[in-house]
């Protein structure tokens, strides 16, 4: 619930503002200005979606979704990393004509309204600073991004004053949109492999499989499965063959300490006993 707070908190103070910047950059007759606005409306609304699907992930399990709600959370990421691919891309085409035919803007006001703009985004970076989830994750990539593109306009804004290189303000426009694009892209196929059910980037299966091969009484493991939800919470099913089954307790007990070793805190094993006598049992609390 707390990160659902931090990021409406974060959607609002992102809103506010791209309304500030539309009004500013009619003042100003501004096209950067404006053309911001419209970049922090979209990050608005990708904050938007992100605190709807958060919301959602938070419900707990129930007859529709038996693992839970928690992949609603990734779906706000996926789409907030594409929002802010696809709006780093618009930058790139927008501003490479601009560095060639540059146009001449308002330093003064742009000075000032970039001094604001830095403060505000600054108070949003910190809300979701603290936060664990992905939609956190990727909502601090987007107030880094504003941050540095106004810095850079507080810069070019100082410099104009003293002389006439326009051609700075798309530069610096172009160099950050690269940046962010090195930085959503991978944040971006990183939860693509989640939700395809890809083995947690942290854990090394064939060297689990290995360690539960060696425990005790463990005579074969014929299925290993681990995967994550939601990037935090992992979970494991586990078939494998006991020489004793009436150490099956025992053997329980071990195992938990090895998955517990790779952050895996629910797990599903099964037994194959040579009668082909199955049982199951949880580990975590399951």
């Amino acid at each position: 619930m707390k990160s659902s707070k931090n990021m409406t908190i974060a959607f609002l103070l992102n809103f506010s503002f791209a309304i500030l910047e539309f009004v500013f950059g009619l003042l100003f007759n501004s096209s950067a200005v404006l053309a911001d606005a419209v970049h922090d409306t979209g990050d608005a609304l990708a904050i938007g979606l992100s605190t709807f699907f958060e919301q959602i992930s938070n419900k707990k399990e129930d007859g529709n979704y038996t693992l839970g709600y928690k992949r609603y959370s990734l779906l706000g990421a996926l789409l907030t990393s594409v929002i802010l691919i696809f709006g780093s891309i618009m930058v790139i085409i927008e501003n490479v004509p601009k560095v060639f035919a540059p146009e001449k803007v308002n330093y003064d006001g742009m000075l000032v309204l970039g001094i604001v703009a830095i403060v505000v985004n600054l108070a949003a970076s910190r809300v979701v600073s603290h936060g664990h989830s992905h939609n956190e994750s990727i909502l601090s990539l987007h107030f880094l991004e504003d941050i540095l593109g106004w810095v850079a306009v507080i810069l070019v804004s100082i410099v104009l004053r003293f002389t006439d290189w326009y051609f700075l303000d798309p530069l610096l426009s172009l160099l950050i949109a690269g940046f962010i694009l090195s930085q959503a892209l991978p944040k971006c196929w990183d939860n693509i492999k989640i939700f395809l059910d890809h083995v947690p980037s942290d854990v090394d299966l064939s060297r689990l499989y290995g360690e539960v091969l060696a425990v005790e009484n463990v005579q074969a493991v014929t299925q290993l499965n681990v995967w994550t939800t939601d990037g935090l919470e992992k979970f494991a099913m586990i078939h494998i063959c006991l020489e004793n089954p009436a150490l099956l307790a025992e053997t329980q007990n071990t195992l938990r300490q090895e998955l517990q070793a790779y952050g895996i805190t629910k797990a599903t094993i099964q037994t194959d006993e040579s009668q082909e006598k199955h049982e199951e049992c949880c580990l975590g609390g399951e």
